[in-house]
């Protein structure tokens, strides 16, 4: 597969021509109705939505054509305008994770998600599901973005922590079942920094436990923590909290063996550096 310019978006792919001659790539997610009339025309769209002619061929085309000029609405409009007319076919099955794209682009992430998910469970096997499970993992790290946020980088460890979970789970499916696709570079590198972010919260929860006198709820949430996020940028502030909240609770014998910890890890880390 030939990559787009554009790293986020799935490389085109070319049919045989005895399945699909001329084939492109995108189309659509949600079944429509093969008599909605209801979707405008563009002054650019050769297509009339409403024509029940109008071939897969022609309709895919004209999607990757608003696509390409960043008419990701009317996309998404004649994406779902194939899949309903069209069920079956390469030009549909591609239009299943396209579409999950221009959702993604048109800052709709929840339909993003929703379309790479339906994809994923029409086709376990398509050549397409490490993109699905890659633009998962993009679309639940914005989602939750505000335009501040946009403009000033947001603190990802202060965001709903079930999104970066998400992400998290999605980026490391595709880097542990397809360590051979051309997403897995960019993955790892987002999953080191989702990583990070997660237990950079946990360690922010501690901190706020350790405030309020709860030392056992401090120590609990810095090993989940350690324990689940092992080598994030968190490690020494995590075993810091933990020998504070070991020494409050009189447990010597723990204390003793996270100091150890910290100070291999400190050791550790300048001789990195």
């Amino acid at each position: 597969m030939i990559q787009h310019r554009d790293r986020n978006r799935p490389a085109r792919r070319r049919f045989p021509v005895r399945q699909i001659a001329g084939a492109t790539l995108i189309a659509g997610m949600v079944v429509f109705s093969s008599g909605c009339t209801w979707f405008s025309k563009g002054d650019d769209d050769s297509v009339d939505l409403g024509d029940p002619t109008a071939s897969a061929a022609e309709l895919y085309d004209e999607a990757h054509s608003a696509m390409s000029r960043g008419d990701y609405e009317t996309a998404i409009k004649k994406y779902e305008t194939l899949e309903g007319r069209y069920p079956f076919g390469a030009y549909t099955e591609q239009a299943q994770v396209e579409v999950a794209y221009a959702y993604y682009k048109y800052d709709e992430p929840d339909s993003a998600i929703a379309a790479a998910d339906r994809y994923i469970q029409l086709h376990p096997r398509g050549d397409n599901v490490p993109y699905a499970l890659y633009l998962k993992g993009l679309a639940n790290m914005g989602r939750g973005d505000s335009l501040i946020n946009r403009i000033a980088p947001p603190d990802l460890s202060k965001r709903d922590q079930s999104v970066l979970e998400d992400a998290y789970r999605s980026f490391s499916q595709l880097v542990q079942q397809y360590p051979d696709s051309q997403y897995v570079d960019d993955a790892s590198r987002r999953l080191i920094e989702v990583r990070n972010e997660l237990a950079r919260h946990e360690v922010q929860v501690a901190e706020y436990y350790m405030r309020r006198g709860a030392w056992l709820a401090a120590a609990n949430r810095v090993q989940r923590a350690l324990e689940k996020y092992d080598g994030s940028t968190s490690t020494i502030p995590a075993l810091e909290i933990l020998v504070k909240a070991y020494d409050k609770l009189g447990l010597d014998k723990e204390k003793a063996d996270a100091e150890r910890i910290l100070e291999s890890t400190r050791e550790a880390n300048r001789s990195d550096s």
